[in-house]
């Protein structure tokens, strides 16, 4: 299996929304948990575009697909948000 194209922290740049790990733990903590019967690209918190997105990225199987499943699971689940490894800030250089 290969590695996704994209991280979340990509997505959410796309989407343009903040894309800092605690940016982004506090917009699934906000918007969270999702209804079950809510397909994600219909959910009222994108605008007109980024639901589009979110829909095409699901529907074309593209690049954007997997990342765009995670944030649909993030989204339902209950679990405290951690960062996964690759999305770790690299420490800053002084």
């Amino acid at each position: 299996m290969e590695p996704p194209v994209h991280c979340i922290r990509d997505l959410f740049r796309q989407l343009g929304l903040a894309d800092r790990p605690a940016e982004i733990a506090a917009f699934l903590t906000r918007h969270r948990p999702l209804p079950a019967k809510t397909v994600l690209a219909d959910a009222p918190i994108w605008s007109a575009a980024q639901s589009r997105f979110l829909g095409e990225g699901i529907a074309e199987n593209a690049d954007w697909a997997q990342v765009v499943s995670e944030l649909d699971v993030s989204l339902r689940d209950f679990a405290p948000v951690r960062q996964r490894p690759q999305e770790r800030s690299a420490p800053q250089q002084v």
